[in-house]
């Protein structure tokens, strides 16, 4: 029987590193009764932190699913929750969650407020139009100020963010939260790990508060609703709480209004009440409505709706190793049902998949099912070629869902096996790796014949390969981190490629006039206009010119560095009625790329930082003068809590290695950090020569 759709929320949990969203996830597990014991992040037991490496770091790498229920308002909820990393090294974690998620909670830290990451994430769910209710953390903690925060939501975000509750006491003497809807105090008990909570009266030196930021509240829903803002006008006692609470889930479900909620779940207070706003406030798949996608055959726009009676239609979000069950793909269920040992259609392949095995997920260990449905998320096992970004359908209502975008390795490190007999098990498991992770990439080059693997910063790298040692037994020795530059064109040239070949039999002919120029602002890779007119190329060529160009694009005319992006316009050419093919017009293309693009002024790129320190007053001379040393561009100074200010800057990537001991000795130990990847800048001409001296001096 299936379930009510309107009871089921598919959330994920987001938030800068160390705000509390594996904290706070383990209280949710505890309190719906999904764990018996709360597993904690310090001592190595949270269930959502499952890896290794996760368990000796603290840190969450990769994101975990799992399902809970909780009762609210005399109805069962279904909650699949993802919960998802802080570092920007692992941003695609959080990418791809999003993608697939209809609600989140951001976990904002009660002390240090909004941080770059937490800008991050929320720009994420901004790009696919994630509503949201925010949870500020931690209000036990040294330090703590829930309305600076909400503040700090409002400039720092641009959001609109509107307290549901304000605490009682702060940090060490923080004991609950006031209820501004219905007027409540609730206090925790901390003797039986938070499970029963008391229901009191408001503190006398709350009262007038709780009526301010009450009377905010109502204003901030009702503006968004113009049948209730008539209603209150003509008499606000005749509003029910159940029709604000319906305004106020519609403005959040609008993203209109952000709800903020409060708690310290470290000391288990505040998760109940996060619940409770996660099943009032936060959308159903039925509120989110019929999901978007192209007919592949038709080239139009069609819609699923999420309903078990419409066809199959999936996404796959996430693909997983896992040591038992084998590969594992993480599926979006937006319309009808898949069954254990049924076929599936994959659009990007044109090819039916078996899938022998289903599963609800809890962190890593798997649920058998026999039948999942629309609104759900599932793992499946036994498949052939599944790809992050996949859509799946049923074979005869095929649909193709936007795919999901990732940013591109900005770091690299050359890796080499101790031991001939490892060769082959690193192949093997580089290729496994790679496939999970998208923002991954591994190549040979071509001069060294090195391996080199890149990806999103140096954490990321490490943890790579400790991956390679502890679960698939290859050591390796490596490099140093190597900066992936890019090479991009800065003038428009036209080219004329003529490439014959005669070998005694069948010759190769091919003739192309084109144009490169940079491409457009924005465009990532090849930007390819065919202006060919009367057909003096067949289409099959033109196919074969535009494959010839985006292959081109790895190897650069400066140092063989990738071109960032590149538009190239095939303007005119010709054909031989015997020696032409599409491999010569292939062939062609790939030399009028190297040809053309000499001639184009080519320049080096960088990738550029975003860093932001956070450092006592007295050492903010030494912090900008380090980073003048390292070429960078200080873009702003603000104030912190008491005497701390905050230094935003870019910064060159290469210049970065080693920053954070170079800040601890310079502050103390004193000042935090935190570096994320901003955008590619031209490399000044005096760098960039001593970079092609090192790449000639490498051969």
């Amino acid at each position: 029987m299936s379930l009510d759709l309107r009871y089921t929320r598919n959330i994920g949990i987001m938030a800068h590193i160390d705000a509390g969203k594996t904290t706070t996830t383990e209280r949710i597990l505890y309190y719906t009764g999904i764990n018996h014991r709360i597993g904690e992040v310090d001592e190595g037991t949270a269930t959502m932190d499952w890896m290794v490496q996760e368990q000796e770091r603290g840190i969450t790498i990769t994101s975990a699913a799992t399902t809970t229920f909780w009762n609210w308002n005399g109805n069962q909820y279904k909650i699949n929750i993802i919960d998802t990393p802080g570092h920007v090294d692992f941003t695609v974690e959080v990418e791809r969650s999003l993608r697939v998620l209809d609600g989140a909670i951001t976990v904002f830290c009660a002390v240090g407020g909004v941080q770059p990451q937490s800008e991050t994430v929320w720009r994420q769910a901004d790009k696919y139009n994630v509503p949201r209710i925010a949870f500020v953390n931690k209000m036990d903690r040294s330090g703590a100020d829930f309305f600076s925060v909400v503040n700090q939501i409002s400039t720092k975000l641009g959001a609109n963010p509107v307290p549901f509750q304000i605490p009682i006491g702060v940090e060490e003497s923080f004991i609950g939260v006031v209820d501004l809807i219905n007027r409540q105090a609730i206090t925790w008990n901390e003797d039986d790990l938070g499970v029963n909570y008391n229901v009191i009266e408001i503190p006398d030196d709350l009262k007038e508060m709780t009526e301010e930021w009450r009377e905010k509240l109502v204003e901030k829903v009702i503006e968004t609703d113009d049948a209730i803002m008539e209603k209150f006008f003509e008499n606000r006692n005749n509003i029910t709480v159940d029709e604000f609470l319906v305004a106020a889930r519609n403005a959040t479900i609008s993203r209109k209004i952000i709800p903020v909620f409060c708690g310290a779940a470290f000391r288990n207070k505040g998760i109940q009440k996060l619940l409770d706003a996660i099943a009032c406030l936060l959308p159903s798949p039925v509120d989110i409505g019929a999901i978007k996608g192209i007919d592949p055959k038709a080239e139009k726009e069609i819609e699923r709706k999420p309903e078990v009676s419409e066809p199959f239609c999936g996404l796959a979000f996430k693909i997983a190793t896992d040591p038992f069950v084998g590969r594992l793909a993480f599926i979006r269920v937006y319309s009808g049902a898949v069954s254990e040992g049924t076929y599936i259609y994959n659009v990007r392949t044109d090819r039916k998949e078996r899938i022998s095995r289903l599963f609800q997920m809890h962190a890593n260990k798997q649920i058998p099912k026999e039948i999942i449905e629309a609104g759900d998320i599932c793992a499946v096992a036994g498949f052939k070629d599944i790809r992050t970004g996949d859509s799946l359908t049923d074979e005869k209502h095929p649909v193709l869902l936007e795919t999901i975008n990732f940013p591109l390795p900005v770091l690299g490190i050359a890796i080499e096996p101790i031991t001939q007999a490892d060769f082959d098990k690193l192949s093997h498991a580089l290729s496994k790796l790679t496939e999970e992770d998208p923002t991954f990439t591994v190549r040979v080059d071509e001069n060294t014949g090195q391996t080199l693997m890149s990806g999103m910063g140096e954490l990321h790298l490490e943890i790579l390969v400790d991956r390679l040692k502890r679960e698939f037994n290859v050591e390796c020795n490596q490099g140093t981190p190597q900066v992936a530059y890019k090479e991009a064109i800065t003038s428009i040239v036209e080219h004329r490629e003529i490439f014959k070949k005669q070998t005694g039999g069948r010759g190769r002919f091919a003739d192309i006039s084109v144009k490169i120029s940079p491409a457009d602002k924005g465009t990532r890779g090849l930007q390819f206009i065919n202006e060919i007119k009367g057909g003096v190329i067949p289409k099959e060529y033109i196919a074969a010119v535009e494959k010839g160009f985006k292959e081109g694009l790895s190897n650069g005319p400066l140092s063989g560095y990738p071109f960032e992006s590149l538009k190239v316009t095939l303007l005119d050419g010709s054909t031989h009625p015997v020696d032409s093919d599409a491999l010569s017009f292939e062939i062609a293309a790939k030399i009028a790329l190297k040809e053309a693009s000499r001639k184009a002024d080519p320049v080096l790129l960088e990738p550029v930082m975003k860093a932001e320190v956070i450092t006592p007053e007295e050492y903010m001379g030494d912090v900008i003068a380090d980073f003048n040393r390292r070429r960078g561009q200080i873009l702003g100074m603000e104030e912190s809590k008491g005497k701390a200010r905050v230094i935003k800057a870019l910064v060159p990537l290469a210049e970065t290695f080693g920053y954070i001991t170079v800040l601890r000795t310079i502050t103390s130990g004193r000042a935090s950090s935190s570096l994320e990847v901003s955008h590619y800048a031209q490399v000044p001409e005096e760098v960039a020569e001593k970079i092609f001296h090192l790449f000639l001096y490498r051969f």
